[in-house]
């Protein structure tokens, strides 16, 4: 039987905390959210088109 090494916080590499799951503390997982709100993170999609563009407007 093979034990998993806990993962740490993927922000700042310290403990996890059950309570922040999967981050370390209130301050890692804004600053993760942060990241998302100011588009630092992108989910992968097709390229946009000029038809999708002109469907929006």
């Amino acid at each position: 039987m093979t034990t998993q090494k806990p993962r740490p916080c993927p922000i700042c590499k310290k403990p996890r905390s059950e309570e922040f799951a999967p981050f370390c503390s209130a301050r890692c997982r804004d600053r993760d959210l942060s990241q998302w709100f100011n588009e630092g993170y992108s989910v992968p999609g097709r390229p946009a088109t000029d038809d999708d563009i002109s469907k929006e407007t």
